[in-house]
């Protein structure tokens, strides 16, 4: 989730000859399976084009791209990948319409969710995973949760069920980040409670220094400090519930309301960087790499800037604390936006075959060189005391206590302009808690009762 304008990869713009990638060869990709699904087109029709539009735009991630392409186009010949990085607001914007074209992106990282990879199922334009997946093994290597945000029935009405339309290849967890060094400043440790965390802010404040970094210019960094703190009262089953449109329940919760006061408590304290309502979110992680900001409530995907020119020690990761120590407590996370294919791709086979490779030995090995964490991550080996460390930790422990939770933007096809345009609201001061909850169930109720006229 960046600000940054779209930047073009390909061989043209990078290196003045688009690099070659076909299907042929027999190259192992991941599970060992051979990448010749689409070898007798290639031969028959000769070179192709293969279009990919994904959101890995941080230099770090971008060069894993990069390396794997290279590495894929050297093991085939006769197609030709054009490759083109978008910021997450550009994808949302501009997914649909483009994917609806025959001259479209044959491949696209795709938001989870209602208000993106739900419309577009339901607009006929997502190509069914299901083959493929069987073909390639995915369903062996992802878990049922995590199947179930990316599948939609065919007709797109029903969420976390049905048919696979997306491939998602890095883990995301959203956390607390910290500066090892600002905390030891204060004699502060790894908060075990939530009070032990507002007591560090308190001391962070005290001490001259911003306690949470932060820059909701785009609005999706208040999303996920309002559902960490929402996590706190809620449960799974109210979750599953929420975001996959079961048992007719509401947004307008005392739990939800409490959260909501509690986040507009946090912006009252000042915990948060001053005037972040007008700073861009990818300029707030660079400040605060740059140290400005003891703590920074976000997402993993941050992990490989941080880490980068010697980072790698300098920051820790923890999960927002429960409100009793050692209780289990939801946090956000899931995984990386899902590569879905065009359905009127006539390079599918191809469009497969390449997003397959993101699941294998290699690319995990790579994901893991730049600091971020894939899907399937064995600690063994992992530097401990570092970031990478932190992040490795708390997704095993998220998966072994099963307490990963939602993106909560997923519930509805316009939830993700309506909760952030509300939470703006409510962090400016411009409606109470009781009336966010009600504004934001208005949107959720309307959603609830078309669906169920359906």
């Amino acid at each position: 989730m960046t600000d940054r304008k779209p930047t073009r990869h390909s061989g043209v713009s990078r290196r003045d000859v688009i690099r070659g990638i076909g299907i042929a060869g027999g190259v192992a990709l991941a599970g060992g399976l051979p990448s010749s699904i689409a070898g007798a087109r290639v031969a028959a029709q000769g070179e192709a084009t293969l279009t990919v539009w994904d959101n890995w735009t941080r230099d770090v991630d971008s060069k894993v791209i990069d390396t794997l392409d290279g590495e894929f186009e050297k093991a085939h010949a006769g197609v030709k990948v054009d490759r083109l990085a978008k910021s997450f607001d550009d994808l949302k914007a501009t997914a649909k319409l483009s994917l609806s074209s025959s001259d479209g992106p044959d491949l696209a990282q795709i938001n989870q969710g209602l208000s993106d990879m739900g419309a577009m199922v339901k607009a006929g334009v997502l190509h069914d995973l299901g083959p493929y997946a069987k073909k390639y093994g995915w369903l062996e290597k992802l878990s049922p949760g995590i199947v179930a945000r990316n599948s939609f029935t065919a007709d797109g009405a029903t969420f976390g069920e049905g048919n696979l339309y997306g491939l998602p290849v890095t883990a995301e967890i959203v956390g607390v980040f910290y500066n090892r060094e600002k905390l030891a400043g204060i004699g502060a440790s790894v908060p075990k409670t939530f009070a032990e965390l507002e007591a560090m802010l308190d001391k962070l404040k005290a001490a001259g220094e911003i306690p949470l970094a932060m820059g909701n210019l785009e609005g999706t960094a208040a999303i996920h400090a309002y559902s960490e703190i929402e996590n706190l009262y809620v449960d799974q089953t109210y979750l599953d519930n929420f975001v996959y449109g079961r048992n007719n329940v509401s947004f307008a919760t005392p739990e939800n309301e409490k959260a909501a006061a509690k986040l507009k408590e946090w912006v009252d304290k000042d915990y948060f960087t001053p005037d972040f309502s007008g700073i861009g979110y990818d300029d707030s992680v660079q400040a605060f790499k740059d140290g400005q900001g003891a703590l920074m409530l976000t997402g993993s995907w941050i992990s490989g800037l941080l880490s980068a020119d010697g980072g790698a020690e300098a920051f820790g990761f923890f999960l927002t604390p429960p409100e009793t120590a050692g209780a289990p407590k939801l946090s956000v996370g899931g995984t990386s936006m899902a590569y879905a294919i065009r359905d009127d791709s006539e390079d599918a086979d191809v469009a497969a075959a390449y997003a397959d490779q993101m699941l294998s030995k290699r690319a995990t090995e790579l994901w893991m060189g730049a600091q971020l964490v894939p899907i399937q991550v064995d600690p063994a080996g992992v530097k401990q005391g570092t970031l990478y460390a932190d992040l490795v930790t708390a997704w095993n422990h998220l998966n072994e206590t099963n307490t990963v939770g939602h993106y909560i933007d997923w519930a509805t096809p316009t939830f993700y302009d309506t909760i952030t345009a509300a939470l703006q609201e409510l962090m400016a001061g411009q409606v109470k808690p009781d009336a966010f909850v009600k504004e934001v169930q208005a949107d959720y109720g309307a959603y609830l009762s078309k669906k169920g006229g359906a």
